[in-house]
């Protein structure tokens, strides 16, 4: 127990459950175990004892405490002990918050956080109150990297003692938070209690059994984390040190339609890719074929893969902390993060040409196939393989210095200079790619009904799989990506206090921050084949199947599934490649760049905040502030130079680059006065009304202020699609709204209700323009391509029009016709000619187009049943907006990407030596952006899951704990415009982790 100077009872119960977790700085060291305490130390019967609570019990209370007393609508996560954050990643401890939804990893990890329908580019990310930088190459070696958006998965959560999210706008806090800035607050010595703990954990991932032996890692793989906080020179000097590191090997299981579903108008007549009309050929293969009114769609492609992952995390902190004075403290800290993941992937997939088949489909208004099915006799049945490696690494340096000038003037200055860069691991790349394939399918059908898609292949007769004698490689792709974001940022901020209950807060600050993101592909396109199988050792492949790892899905044992593949070294086949094609660098990354885009943006701000409290009947908290913020952006990016397009196999073209590139240049600046107001009504001692309004910005990402123009390598036979930035774009402004009640009607028991609003302006939305950059021609409509249709071939069969010309024109000018593949296939480049006509590309273009707002309501209850140790705590958001996709629309439409309700439950039982807790957390479906073939939409499905955690105190300083995570192995699944349309069905599996802590 310890003793507490008398203050105002609030205050000191406050301050007491607010940092009983977090880690107090007490000015007295704990009496040694059986010394009384001396005379000196008896306390004035007017002081107040406060028993020191830890567990989860204290977290919750703690955090409640936050949420009462802070300024404007904050919630907030505190640490149970030192080095004993509530989840083992940070992302997932956030959603438990309300209104706060997480973006999962395929692996199934939590990574990014959307709050309030805001997505991750649109939540500030601070660390000890300083924006810090991010980089990301994504799942697949560059998905990412030009997003804002900050990645838990790389930060730890041993050396976190709070996290604050503020929903609303404040003008002390740094711009680009429209959803919410979150602060996240690391340990520091001089407001700490001396601790040393180390802790030891062992994790089975059941994920990494459900894959071939290939690719499997570990099945434990362990983490070890320490903390250690010390004060001297009569705590005047304070050292923390704090380390952890992760080894966590697992994988995932996925089903797709990657390169998307190509949607159509019911009475389309343009393209060749449609289905037939009634009256044409092959219409009577069609059943319910979609109505003239309807939307439909036709698959690109249908796969399947299994991935192995394994990582390695390393992070680590020292805090250095000096008080010359009891008015004078400076703060020295450094962060070290570091994220190591490699990922094998084998895959198995078929192509659509979207020529003649059998299929049937649903009712409109949306359409979509039920069965699928073309005649593809003699096409490739695709099985390649992916290696990943991928290294993020960051630091963060930073000084502070407070001082307590008098009892009414407090100033503050805030250096830090942080980076973080994710590049490859390895000399093959951030990711590279063999293509295999055995040409031996017939009619290709799938079945979309069920849960994951189910491909049917007619082989040739006699065999029921695929044999490693019918194998060869293909095509290829090697890819070096790179990603580096650095801010350097000052602050000076002060506080003068007019007397007991007001105060004006101000500070000024800049902040340069750079982000370049660069890559190059060495890509091959020998889709018909490297060689021949005869030159490949049958040794090197070996034959699985694909049903036993999708066991998750109800109908994963369907009997019609042609689920054989062959699994491989990738290291042996990629020599033997090598070997075959006597080109060793084609099989590498690059080491020079043909995409590299970078960008400055340097901004200056000062802000100046009232706040007051007006002593009526019921006390009224008043907070009244502006922030200026002005934002210089300059962007450069190099381009790409087009010569000529090749065409190189039946439904892809490639664009041929010059030697030469040049960086574009384009620059812009936007400035603001954002005001906010923040009224804090005290109905009662239990009872409080909020009502807050806040103008805050949400910067555009990346991507959408580069420099330059960008073309997509691929050309389809309708024509190319490339995008361009603009620095000049303007930000989101977001007129934010909150009205809440909140009751707090026991000890570490509430009950909360809010509204909010925001009315955002400025929504960045692409818009696609058709050019015609360099005038590449395309042998699409050319003379060739001309003659063959007049010669009989449909502008469907592209196979045919290729072999015409190979037969008719093979040594003409731009025919290389280089002979037959092992199917009996020509193969060969047809280059488009100066006679033949331009080729069209869709150039996406970002603009500020339009304005919406987006509305909600929030609910939180958490309740202690008395002293039984028992208690629950649970949460519901409701969001909505007009925001919205309709499917029924082909045309260009700006939703808003995260919208979604979402919910929490936890239940926690915390008295005595155990402490137990289950929380289930649940998001509604919602859309999570567009993609696939043109503008098509993904929907992530609803998702619920439920983790556990078990620990006891065997003594004093030693704890045991059980983790459990996706307790019910709950599966991810994302579709286009109706739920036969499937982009991705993902099995991941349970996580279980057994852990021992030791406090000295």
């Amino acid at each position: 127990m310890k003793q507490v100077q008398s203050v105002p009872k609030k205050r000191v119960l406050t301050s007491a459950l607010l940092f009983a977790l977090a880690g107090p700085a007490w000015a007295q060291q704990a009496e040694p175990q059986g010394t009384a305490p001396a005379a000196t130390d008896q306390v004035d019967p007017t002081e107040l004892d406060t028993v020191v609570v830890k567990g989860i019990r204290a977290s919750l209370e703690s955090s409640m405490n936050l949420k009462r007393d802070a300024q404007g609508v904050v919630d907030g996560i505190v640490a149970e002990d030192i080095g004993k954050f509530p989840d083992t990643n940070l992302a997932e401890s956030l959603q438990r918050i309300s209104g706060v939804s997480i973006d999962r990893t395929s692996s199934g990890e939590g990574s990014k956080v959307t709050v309030r329908g805001m997505g991750p580019d649109y939540n500030l990310v601070l660390l000890n109150g300083r924006q810090m930088p991010a980089s990301n190459l994504g799942s697949g070696g560059a998905g990412n990297s030009t997003s804002r958006s900050f990645d838990f998965a790389n930060l730890a959560s041993e050396s976190i003692s709070e996290v604050r999210v503020f929903k609303t706008g404040r003008a002390d806090n740094p711009t680009g938070g429209i959803g919410a800035t979150i602060d996240v607050r690391t340990a520091r010595p001089l407001d700490a209690e001396p601790v040393a703990s180390f802790g030891l954990k062992a994790v089975n991932d059941s994920s990494n059994r459900n894959l071939p032996d290939t690719l499997q890692g570990s099945d434990f793989t362990g983490e070890m984390s320490g903390i250690f906080s010390q004060t001297y020179a009569d705590g005047r000097f304070g050292i923390t040190l704090s380390g952890s590191y992760q080894e966590r090997d697992s994988g995932f299981n996925q089903a797709s339609v990657a390169d998307g579903w190509l949607t159509f108008y019911g009475d389309n007549t343009n393209s060749w890719q449609r289905l037939p009309l009634p009256g044409e050929t092959y219409y009577d293969r069609i059943q319910n074929r979609p109505g003239l009114d309807d939307v439909y769609a036709r698959p690109q492609n249908t796969g399947y893969s299994v991935n192995g992952v394994q990582r390695q995390r390393t992070n680590g902190q020292v805090t250095l902390q000096w008080a010359p004075t009891d008015r004078v403290t400076t703060t020295l800290d450094y962060n070290y993060i570091e994220n190591k993941v490699q990922q094998q992937r084998s895959e198995l997939s078929v192509w659509f040409n979207y020529g003649p088949g059998d299929s049937s489909w649903t009712d409109g208004p949306v359409a979509a196939p039920i069965i699928y099915s073309e005649d593809m006799t003699g096409a490739d049945l695709s099985m390649g393989g992916m290696q990943l490696a991928t290294r993020t690494q960051g630091d963060s340096l930073g000084f502070n210095v407070e001082w307590e000038v008098s009892d009414n003037l407090n100033l503050e200055f805030d250096y830090h200079n942080s980076q973080s860069e994710s590049k490859p691991d390895s000399p093959l790349g951030s990711a590279g790619v063999l293509g295999v394939a055995a040409y031996v399918r017939g009619t290709t059908t799938v079945d979309y009904s069920g849960e994951i898609p189910i491909v049917n292949v007619v082989l040739p007769p006699g065999q029921t799989e695929v044999l490693a004698s019918q194998a060869l490689v293909t095509g290829s792709v090697f890819q070096n990506s790179y990603n580096k974001s650095e801010v350097e940022q000052m602050q000076a901020k002060g506080r003068f206090e007019f007397g007991e209950y007001s105060g004006l807060d101000f500070g000024v600050s800049a902040m340069d921050v750079q982000n370049r993101s660069a890559s190059a592909v060495m890509q091959r396109d020998t889709w018909g084949g490297v060689g021949t199988p005869a030159d490949y050792d049958d040794s090197i492949w070996y034959t699985d199947h694909m049903s036993r790892y999708f066991d998750a899905f109800g109908n994963h044992n369907n009997p019609n599934w042609t689920d054989a593949f062959l699994v491989f070294d990738f290291e042996r086949l990629r020599q033997a490649a090598i070997s075959e094609s006597g080109c060793a660098t084609c099989y590498q990354m690059p080491t020079q760049f043909t995409d590299d885009m970078r960008t400055t943006e340097k901004s200056k701000s000062a802000y100046v905040q009232w706040t007051t409290m007006f002593d009526w009947s019921m006390p009224l908290h008043v907070a009244l502030g502006v922030r200026y913020e002005k934002t210089e952006v300059v962007s450069t990016a190099l381009e790409r130079v087009g010569e000529s397009i090749s065409w190189v196999s039946a439904n892809e073209l490639y664009v041929d680059y010059a030697a030469e590139q040049t960086f574009g240049r384009a620059e812009g600046d936007y400035d603001y006065f954002l005001p906010n107001l923040d009224l804090k009504l005290d109905i009662s001692d239990s009872m409080v009304l909020r009502g807050s309004y806040s103008q805050t910005i949400g910067r555009p990402g990346w991507g959408a202020i580069r420099g330059g123009q960008q073309l997509a390598n691929v050309v389809r036979i309708s024509g190319g699609d490339g995008s361009r930035g603009d620095p000049a774009l303007e930000p989101l402004l977001s007129d934010n709204f909150d009205l809440s009640f909140e009751w707090y009607y026991g000890s570490g028991s509430y009950f909360s209700v809010g509204w909010f609003r925001k009315d955002i302006k400025n929504f960045i939305s692409d818009t696609v323009v058709r050019e015609e950059p360099f005038s590449l021609h395309t042998p699409v409509g050319g003379t060739y391509w001309n003659n063959a249709l007049a010669a009989g071939c449909l502008p469907t069969d592209g196979d045919c029009i290729r072999n015409y010309i190979f037969t008719n024109h093979a040594n003409d000018p731009g025919v290389n016709y280089t002979g037959l593949n092992q199917s009996g296939q020509m193969t060969g480049t047809i280059t488009g000619l100066p006679t033949d006509p331009v080729a069209g590309f869709n150039i996406t273009v970002p603009a500020n187009q339009r304005s919406d707002t987006l509305d909600g309501f929030e609910i939180n209850v958490q309740h202690v049943f008395g002293e039984s140790g028992f208690g629950l705590a649970a949460n519901y958001t409701k969001v909505d907006s007009g925001l919205t996709f309709d499917n029924t629309n082909l045309g260009d439409q700006y939703p808003l990407a995260g919208l979604s309700d979402s919910a929490n439950l936890v239940a926690f039982y915390d008295k005595g030596p155990w402490q137990v807790r289950a929380a289930y957390n649940w998001r509604d479906e919602f859309f999570s952006g567009v993609g696939g073939q043109g503008n098509n939409p993904n929907y992530t499905e609803a998702y619920g899951q439920l983790d556990m955690n078990v620990s006891y105190q065997v003594t004093p300083n030693l704890t045991l704990s059980l983790e459990g995570i996706n307790l019910t192995d709950e599966t991810m699944r994302t579709h286009a415009r109706h739920e036969n349309m499937v982009r991705f069905a993902t099995q991941t599996g349970p996580r279980y982790m057994f852990g021992l802590r030791y406090k000295f």
